[in-house]
């Protein structure tokens, strides 16, 4: 189980697409550092500069849909949020972020309950505390936790075959 940690809620609706969180005309930049301050830009322009190292973003249903873009967890990875929870996740986004190492959480009732600017208590795997109320989260596989903690997919094989 990864340890506990607290961050700062940003709120966003259903539907975030892949084309919110990175717009395709930004993709030819060289670098997802480049590209990260465009970050969610269709939909809140300042966003992605006011997201600080440790804040949370929180979704709705069916966060990530849309095309099947690894720029998209990168992306949010680069800005430094700690995770994602939302009602429920596009499966390959889902799969995307956690190859890419971008922890990502489920709860059908959390999103409801915050506002923009909370603060939140993070226990992957088990509950997330707000306000004096748990919110359970389903316990994590040992091989998903496996390839987040060395940070994405590659990281993992490179660990588990002795190259890194």
């Amino acid at each position: 189980m990864q340890p506990s940690f607290k961050g700062k809620v940003w709120v966003l609706g259903d539907d975030i697409d892949t084309d919110i969180i990175i717009p395709t005309d930004y993709l030819a930049l060289p670098s997802v550092a480049e590209m990260a301050p465009y970050a969610f830009s269709p939909l809140r322009p300042e966003l992605a500069g006011q997201i600080k190292p440790g804040d949370i973003i929180v979704g709705g249903k069916n966060f990530g849909c849309g095309s099947s873009r690894e720029q998209a967890p990168e992306i949010i990875k680069a800005l430094g949020v700690a995770c994602v929870l939302a009602k429920s996740y596009a499966r390959i986004f889902f799969r995307n972020a956690v190859n890419n190492g971008l922890l990502l959480l489920e709860n059908p009732d959390l999103p409801d309950a915050v506002k923009e600017g909370d603060e939140v208590e993070v226990t992957p795997g088990v509950a997330v505390r707000h306000a004096g109320k748990d919110y359970p989260l389903a316990p994590m596989a040992d091989n998903v936790l496996e390839i987040l903690s060395a940070g994405g997919l590659v990281q993992s094989m490179k660990k588990r075959n002795g190259l890194a």
